[in-house]
């Protein structure tokens, strides 16, 4: 109840846990190891909840992950990221077998999930329609766009669009997906496109948060390949 009280800016606050040293490794790369044959990626595309869930039904996605990357303290809580005064984002590190996914196919996910053209909130793209898309071997599901997004109920830094790439690959790929992405929307693209940083494993009750049924026990399939709406609440 807490964390979900903390979430809305209610709630006591205990003393900061935030330990501004260690800068080297906070500003270094990510070092984590994904496991033999996989690789990773990192997203912040808003609430960590909503994009884990989103990124667990995708074929050929072996792990996720929410945590925290980008920031400047070492070994932030969630208190002190919602504060927003660690300039942490909620982020989701996804491990994947490119055998069987494409680091493109995740970033059509990406683009998909959210309002890439709203600053510092989580903002949902409007579902017109649903329809199929097929890279390789790797076959996902999204819906069309209407005009202008639902507007969320998150606001702050934490929240903010990123693409946290681990190789230049990753790199070269999610700028000429943002160019694709740029032609298609009436808004400038806001996201933040950088390497990826020390990553920060979020607490447990975080983990699978909306697939192990959240405050209200309702759990949401993390099925491969499910198309059900995701409902992120606390």
């Amino acid at each position: 109840m807490s964390s979900w009280l903390n979430k809305f800016g209610f709630g006591a606050r205990t003393e900061s846990s935030i330990d501004s040293s260690s800068s080297e490794i906070l500003q270094g790369p990510d070092h984590d190891v994904p496991d033999p044959g996989q690789q990773f990626a990192q997203f912040g595309a808003g609430c960590f909840w909503g994009v884990e869930l989103v990124y667990q039904r995708v074929a050929g996605v072996t792990k996720t992950e929410a945590g925290y990357s980008q920031g400047f303290v070492h070994n932030p809580r969630y208190e002190d990221v919602c504060s927003g005064t660690s300039n942490h984002s909620e982020v989701v590190r996804v491990q994947y077998d490119p055998n069987e996914c494409s680091y493109e196919s995740l970033l059509d996910v990406f683009w998909a999930r959210h309002d890439p053209t709203t600053l510092n909130r989580q903002d949902i793209i409007q579902a017109k329609k649903i329809f199929t898309v097929v890279r390789g071997r790797c076959r996902h599901t999204f819906c069309s766009q209407l005009p202008g997004p639902i507007r969320g109920n998150d606001v702050g830094t934490q929240y903010r669009s990123g693409i946290y790439f681990y190789t230049p690959e990753q790199e070269k790929e999610a700028l000429e997906s943002q160019d694709r992405q740029q032609k298609i929307l009436n808004r400038k693209i806001i996201t933040e496109i950088l390497p990826a940083k020390k990553f920060y494993r979020a607490e447990e009750d975080h983990q699978q948060y909306l697939a192990k049924g959240g405050r209200f026990g309702s759990k949401q399939s993390a099925g491969k390949g499910c198309n059900d709406p995701i409902r992120c609440y606390g």
